[in-house]
């Protein structure tokens, strides 16, 4: 059987990743093409070993319109060095640095010489509770002589390691990856525009409020003292509907009574006291966004 050719290779290597880690496409670079990808699943953690050479893998609004976005993706360069675009920056990763990459945006990763690194999924959600929409410096290195990178590189190779980690333990194991990194990740913009801390009261608000029934649209308006119209654009320049956003903290909310709820409480009273009603609406709304039923999500951290 003759042996597969060099471009029938990238395509086997290229199914790979979207099978693994969302829609990309690739192209050849100069030098031989080396693709390999190890995958693999600590509870919450999902990981990718790449190693590659003489390849751009590469993500345009084509391939995010056909894939998932709810995702970051943390990189940590474990050998060789490998160059990474977004968002109009480009950086070269070097051996223990790490950097973090927007599924939502446009991005390229250029491996010209061998080189090995590891792709951790980050969910959305965990960035926006943690970061409260905050800009992100994307493709930005940060190198492997900062403490919280190197405790970050310890954290994940232990985790790797770590055959009996609970759902609970891995999902504190990523909870603790973002308090390491977002310093690091966040830019320091100072002073902060007035349009930008009005947002953040906004976020405040809806958090200190966010079991009443009184929480809408006009409510918050009134209370932040700016029109309806100029809320829903605040939201909307953050790609963001006012609604859908307290829907997701209410989830969050749920999700935390959830993974201490003993098996006798009643998962439509934990939905209600967090503002869903209808418990079949609740269940629908956890599972779009935790990927799970409730009752699945709480057996997980039984």
């Amino acid at each position: 059987m003759a042996c597969a050719s060099e471009g029938e290779k990238l395509q086997q290597w290229l199914a790979q990743i979207n099978q693994v880690c969302g829609c990309f496409n690739a192209r050849p670079t100069d030098g031989e093409f080396v693709g390999d990808l190890e995958t693999s699943y600590a509870r919450s953690l999902k990981l990718s070993t790449v190693t590659a050479a003489g390849v751009n893998l590469f993500r345009t609004r084509q391939e995010i319109k056909q894939g998932n976005d709810a995702w970051f993706y943390t990189v940590f360069q474990l050998a060789g060095s490998t160059a990474i675009e977004q968002d109009d920056r480009r950086s070269l990763l070097k051996a223990g640095d790490i950097t973090l990459l927007d599924a939502s945006r446009p991005c390229s990763i250029i491996w010209q010489q061998k080189s090995r690194q590891i792709s951790l999924l980050l969910p959305r959600q965990i960035i926006e509770q943690h970061c409260r929409f905050q800009e992100i410096s994307c493709a930005q290195p940060l190198s492997r002589a900062l403490p919280t990178v190197q405790l970050s590189h310890r954290l994940l190779q232990e985790s790797m390691g770590n055959a009996d980690l609970s759902d609970r333990e891995s999902e504190a194991a990523l909870e603790a990856m973002v308090c390491l990194l977002r310093p690091a990740f966040q830019q320091r913009e100072a002073p902060q525009p007035r349009k930008e801390r009005l947002f953040q009261r906004v976020l405040a608000l809806i958090d200190d409020h966010i079991q009443s029934e009184a929480l809408r649209p006009e409510w918050i308006a009134s209370e932040i003292g700016v029109s309806v119209r100029s809320l829903y654009r605040m939201f909307a320049d953050k790609g963001l509907v006012v609604a859908q956003y307290i829907k997701n903290r209410r989830l969050d909310r749920c999700a935390q009574v959830l993974r201490a709820a003993s098996d006798d409480e009643k998962l439509a009273g934990i939905g209600y006291s967090w503002g869903f009603a209808d418990h079949s609406h609740f269940s629908t709304a956890f599972k779009q966004r935790f990927g799970v039923s409730p009752g699945e999500y709480r057996r997980r951290f039984r």
